[in-house]
């Protein structure tokens, strides 16, 4: 994205109070617009590590109890006390002891003389880049039997919280450009006639929301790992979230922030010395890193060029908007003609090099986490990586005009059209940097496509619509014999639909099979499971009926094609 832009027009400072208005509004436009983006509904799962074989296998009629249940995941995990569980047929705890976390593979010590019937597996564990994953399977000793029930673990994520962490997520890369454009410009580029108290004031308002988000990520993530509420926060559980790599990150940048604070302070009050300037710089520098050890890029495939190129990414990110909300807030406004032609070109090259930056780093980012051509349509992370990639095509154009006008000398004669040409590119960045927050919450392309990869060739998928709800249906394999079928439950705007009761049958009239009730176990308040055996194969006809509340409900059906 890129460049800059300037009015040269001559007035007093004195006449730039009336203006603020109408700043205060557009940065409230951005606000929701970049607000809106992260609370946006995501399609059924968030998480980057994914389940990708058990031992037993889901769904799996083994003739004994095995001694032990294996699950195996995409990338390592961690885990979160007391929330693997192995849960018999009649309702009691099979599992034995504490389970064993070796990188990517989970081992869980069963009772080896368990009875006949369904067992229950349900996990919430911590992926390598911090994000909690959850879910539960089936397996059967003998013979299958009604699921049974585990109310003893709550493993859905609170709705609340996972809102939260995003909106903290964002304040901080909003703090980290209010924070970098101010030192950055005032470094370098600030005239010395002028007052150094608003970009001080905005700056000073930049670190104390980078550290207030800091702050609030760590105290969150102690919930979003345990699933609890905004204040379900406990003393060991803060502590297993200090103890962690994410942890110890956000404990680095707020050391690094402090340290950087004693740096500032005569930056805002006038020039600095080199040695001051590249100190300041060695730590924004070591700050950023701690962004992409704390997320995905450290247990991305190639990790030690995913977090240099992420804390590039970051890096040119802030320069640039950072930049550009000095422009139109404070050089735009009070440097005069003169001051415009000498600091305008000098600025359009940083900008330059900051947004060759932003293309490298996000092209090497996008062939690590894609992978596959395939991947980048067919997955929800592609497709936001596209639209990413669209609207920074967009804001390219649009810099190219401000370059253009700067290059030929023009700002001052058409202060309007450069004004709006720099609204314009923050405006587009801005929903680009809301898609940025939203892709770190994303399942990578490259995880997803390979768990799609990984399912059988006749897996069923399909999304049944009522006035009610959307119903995604997933039935696994679609063949003769044991069956688990899953049920995802959406509101017409594609939020999560809490359901009260499940119900779902499967008939095959052409076989004279009368209508066989399948046992639904709720997982989440949008999600259940269940198992089928179909005897025969045919045109299946399934049909659910979801209760949303006391009196509304409302009946779905679809034919699956069962070989």
């Amino acid at each position: 994205m890129t460049v800059m832009t300037a009015a040269v027009r001559r007035r007093p400072v004195a006449v730039a109070d009336r203006p603020w208005a109408a700043r205060l509004a557009t940065a409230a436009g951005l606000l929701v617009t970049l607000v809106a983006l992260l609370l946006a509904p995501a399609t059924p799962a968030s998480a980057h590590a994914v389940l990708v074989s058990s031992s037993p296998a889901a769904s799996a009629v083994v003739p004994s109890a095995p001694a032990e249940v294996v699950i195996t995941f995409s990338e390592g995990v961690r885990k979160v006390p007391d929330k693997v569980r192995v849960i018999a047929p009649d309702g009691s705890r099979a599992d034995r002891g504490e389970p064993t976390f070796k990188g990517a593979v989970v081992t869980i010590p069963v009772d080896p003389s368990g009875a006949r019937g369904t067992y229950l597996v349900s996990y919430r564990v911590i992926s390598a880049d911090s994000h909690p994953v959850s879910g539960a399977f089936t397996y059967s000793v003998g013979a299958p039997s009604t699921p049974p029930t585990d109310s003893g673990a709550d493993i859905r994520a609170n709705p609340v919280v996972g809102n939260a962490v995003k909106v903290a997520k964002y304040l901080g890369y909003v703090g980290l450009l209010l924070l970098v454009g101010p030192a950055l410009v005032l470094a370098a580029l600030w005239p010395r006639r002028l007052s150094r108290r608003g970009p001080a004031r905005l700056a000073w308002w930049g670190l104390g929301l980078l550290a207030v988000a800091t702050v609030a990520e760590l105290w969150l993530q102690v919930p979003y790992t345990n699933g609890g509420g905004l204040f379900d926060v406990t003393g060991s559980g803060f502590g297993d979230v200090l103890g962690s790599t994410y942890g110890a990150t956000h404990l680095v940048r707020l050391g690094l922030l402090a340290a950087a604070a004693f740096l500032l302070r005569p930056l805002f009050a006038g020039p600095v010395g080199r040695t001051d300037g590249l100190i300041l710089a060695i730590l924004g520098g070591s700050a950023l890193f701690t962004w992409p050890l704390a997320g995905h890029p450290a247990a991305s495939p190639a990790p030690a060029v995913s977090v240099v190129v992420d804390a590039v990414h970051l890096g040119g990110m802030a320069v640039w908007l950072g930049g550009l909300v000095m422009l139109a807030v404070f050089l735009l406004r009070r440097a005069d003609e003169r001051e415009l032609d000498a600091i305008l070109p000098i600025w359009s090259r940083w900008a330059a090099l900051a947004v060759a930056a932003l293309l490298l780093a996000g092209t090497v980012q996008g062939l690590i986490e894609v992978a596959t051509p395939k991947a980048l349509v067919d997955t929800t992370y592609g497709r936001l990586l596209l639209a990413k990639i669209v609207l920074f095509a967009l804001v390219i154009g649009v810099a190219a005009y401000s370059r253009a006008l700067v290059r030929r000398r023009a700002a001052a004669g058409r202060p309007g059209s450069m004004r709006r040409a720099v609204v314009a590119e923050l405006a587009i960045t801005a929903v680009v940097l809301g898609l940025s927050a939203t892709l770190v919450q994303t399942t990578p392309a490259r995880t997803a496509s390979a768990t799609v990869a990984g399912a059988p060739d006749n897996f069923f998928s399909a999304t049944l619509s009522s006035p009610l709800y959307s119903l995604q249906v997933e039935l696994d394999p679609a063949e003769t014999g044991s069956n688990s079928l899953h049920l995802y439950a959406y509101t017409k705007d594609n939020r999560p639909q809490p359901v009260q009761e499940w119900k779902a049958t499967a008939a095959l009239p052409s076989a004279g099979i009368e209508p066989i009730t399948i046992p639904l176990l709720p997982l989440t308040d949008n999600h259940a499971f269940g198992e089928i055996n179909l005897p025969a194969a045919g045109q299946w006809q399934l049909r659910f009926t979801v209760r949303t509340s006391d009196i509304d409900q409302a009946t779905v059906t679809a034919t699956v094609p069962v070989t």
